[in-house]
């Protein structure tokens, strides 16, 4: 047979030009030498990230991000939150350059590509496929009343039980504000997307979502496993600009010759992974099954845990998409819980006071006792927050004394509110049938800080497990399942190391629950 760099381009090219991806998935995974690497796109709010994994050894051999600062996120009024999309591109293509000086590759050994992007976005764009406006991002509030509007006028137990969460402030109540507000703009709209479908489509020139991204959007029935026409119809929404629908694992479009020359990859690399960064972080933590539960602490943070039914919370404080792995004779649902307020407010502390590293913050709050001697910090100053039923109570500092208090006690109240915050949700999600004994995260953001992950141990009373991955190395892994390369996914987690235990310990338990009794008090007031 000939090498195996030579295999794969002959067939890139032939399956290009007659679309036989069936036949390229059969020799992928019949013939482990066909390809050497998978990448992996993880589309922030921050930033952009791209893995390199050897596929056959699970291993990351290099990795980029861009930019070197955060993205810019606009706010044009109070409440709102949007990025360009043309500014996710533009960073998709800085952070590949990045990569390919870091490590020498050849184009042709990279077999398949995965994306992995922040949920809840949406994304407006013409006959052209040129968005039409900046993307309504996650952590916008803008739609908060139409969402409650819409879960009064179809009803609250209708919505519950079809789709599983309040059409609240998910892309589908921003849509409906764009038809209401920008009518101009709705006018022009050929298709709405999610920001994964978007780096897709300028990838391969295809437009196209995925069932988990429906659901995320709240344009999912459960019930049927369909789109949620009865919300279309409530909103105005033509179901013409939804997407077609392709599999999570599987045939998404391959690379196009004008993309291929912007990122210098291959023409005809299939896409065949994406998902939402947190479904995706659960897949990257081979986090699959009924009781296992992942976490992140990015800009947000999220615990999410993997159910076999379909189960809501009735306040919507925590909701539930469809996982990766769901199928109609396996029903594996994601029940998230997502705090704003987290890697921003430490990212925020650190601006505010003189730019010091992480590091050298986690140092400074090292010194500072738990509970930080009464100084409670509220994190929730990033838009509306879904677990206080979608308030806006802001970012709150309480209990600051002149003259015992200083910038050890901000840090290391920041990580404890942080995590008080997510332990509030996980006391919600424990209503929703899901129990934390044992968390996995990978070993980066917030979960770098020991301050923080002993806290989380404690507060909540599970075993952390840190491994080496990110949201970069699951979509490519990812990628690996969708192009057949891996059988299963067994197979797709060659590689994945646990690096850290974490136990909670009994002494530690009672100081932590402590603190955390007395930021719920402060939280209850600024509620009321």
């Amino acid at each position: 047979m000939a090498s195996s760099t030579h295999s794969l381009t002959v067939h890139i090219v032939f399956y290009v030009i007659n679309k036989t991806y069936g036949d390229y998935v059969t020799i992928c995974s019949k013939n482990k030498n066909f390809m050497k690497y998978l990448l992996g796109y993880d589309i922030g709010s921050s930033s952009v990230k791209v893995s390199l994994l050897e596929a056959e050894t699970g291993k990351t051999v290099a990795s980029a991000t861009s930019p070197s600062s955060e993205m810019a996120m606009a706010a044009p009024k109070a409440g709102w939150a949007e990025q360009s999309p043309d500014m996710w591109w533009q960073e998709v293509k800085n952070a590949t350059t990045i990569l390919r000086g870091a490590f020498s590759f050849d184009k042709k050994d990279v077999g398949a590509i995965g994306i992995s992007y922040q949920m809840h976005g949406l994304v407006l764009v013409d006959k052209n496929q040129n968005a039409l406006r900046s993307s309504i991002i996650w952590c916008d509030s803008r739609a908060v009343e139409i969402g409650e509007k819409a879960f009064r006028d179809l009803g609250e137990a209708f919505c519950l039980e079809n789709y599983l969460n309040s059409p609240a402030n998910f892309t589908a109540s921003k849509l409906s504000w764009v038809i209401e507000n920008e009518p101009k703009i709705w006018e022009k709209t050929d298709k709405m997307m999610l920001p994964g479908d978007f780096i897709a489509m300028k990838m391969s020139g295809d437009i196209r979502t995925t069932a988990s991204g429906l659901s995320e959007g709240i344009f999912w029935n459960f019930k049927k496993r369909g789109i949620a026409q009865s919300l279309l119809k409530n909103y105005g929404i033509t179901e013409g600009v939804i997407p077609e629908q392709v599999e999570t694992f599987g045939n998404q479009g391959f690379m196009s010759s004008k993309a291929a020359a912007e990122l210098s990859l291959q023409v005809g690399t299939p896409i065949t992974y994406r998902a939402g960064d947190q479904p995706n972080n659960a897949f990257s933590l081979n986090v699959l099954n009924p009781g296992e539960i992942a976490a992140t602490a990015g800009t947000s943070g999220v615990v999410y845990g993997i159910s076999d039914k379909n189960d809501y919370d009735e306040k919507s404080r925590v909701n539930t998409f469809a996982h990766v792995n769901d199928t109609e004779t396996a029903r594996r649902n994601g029940v998230l819980l997502c705090i704003n307020g987290t890697g921003i407010l430490n990212s925020w502390l650190r601006r505010m006071t003189g730019g010091l590293d992480y590091a050298a913050m986690n140092a400074e709050a090292a010194k500072i006792a738990p509970n930080t001697e009464g100084v409670l910090f509220l994190p929730f100053g990033n838009g509306a927050e879904r677990v206080l039923e979608n308030r806006q109570i802001g970012a709150q500092l309480l209990g600051i004394n002149f003259n015992r208090h200083g910038a050890g006690h901000l840090f290391r109240a920041a990580q404890e509110g942080i995590v008080f915050s997510l332990n509030y949700g996980f006391e919600i999600m424990k209503m929703v049938g899901v129990q934390a004994k044992t968390v996995r995260a990978g070993q980066a953001n917030m979960f770098l800080s020991p301050i923080f992950r002993e806290a989380f141990a404690n507060t909540t009373g599970a075993t952390v497990e840190l491994y080496n991955t990110d949201g970069a190395a699951g979509a490519a892994r990812g990628a690996g399942v969708g192009v057949g390369f891996y059988k299963n996914f067994g197979e797709a987690f060659v590689g994945l190391e646990k690096v850290e235990t974490i136990e909670p310990t009994a002494t530690l338990q009672a100081v932590y629950r402590e603190g955390y009794q007395n930021w719920l008090l402060a939280l209850e007031k600024a509620m009321i």
